[in-house]
């Protein structure tokens, strides 16, 4: 009778601890899941790398040393979306060009992560100059 009472309580007291140590790891592994590190202003650079007749070009560099999944994002100037791709790179390098369709183009660059963001934005505008050389005949 002592044996079936002693394992009739242990097997009560695992029933009772069990799912609050199961819970306690769950939380631990989410917690390593969704831990973020917060955008920071510093690691994302947008730079105007030149233009042609027909386009103007950028480069977009952006340091992510946990390799989290980010959002880039482009947007022009009704904040109307352009590009839009998810990326995981440490070190994320790229060039982006924009077809000239009109004079004035303002485009915003956004690094999204979560809730984070980080935003660059531009004014380009495109003015034409004439020159006029007048020699005597």
């Amino acid at each position: 009778m002592k044996n079936v009472l002693f394992a009739a309580a242990t097997a009560l007291a695992l029933l009772v601890v069990s799912p609050f140590s199961s819970k306690a790891s769950n939380d631990k592994e989410k917690g390593a899941k969704e831990a973020v590190t917060p955008l920071a202003e510093g690691k994302l650079s947008v730079k105007y790398t030149g233009s042609t007749e027909e386009a103007v070009m950028f480069n977009v560099q952006f340091e992510n040393s946990s390799a989290q999944k980010f959002w880039l994002i482009i947007k022009n100037n009704e904040g109307e979306v352009l590009f839009q791709e998810q990326f995981s790179d440490k070190h994320f390098n790229k060039n982006i060009q924009f077809l000239r369709d009109t004079d004035e183009l303002n485009p915003t660059f956004i690094i999204r992560s979560g809730k984070d963001e980080v935003k660059h934005s531009f004014a380009i505008n495109r003015t034409m100059v004439e020159n006029v050389v007048v020699t005597k005949l």
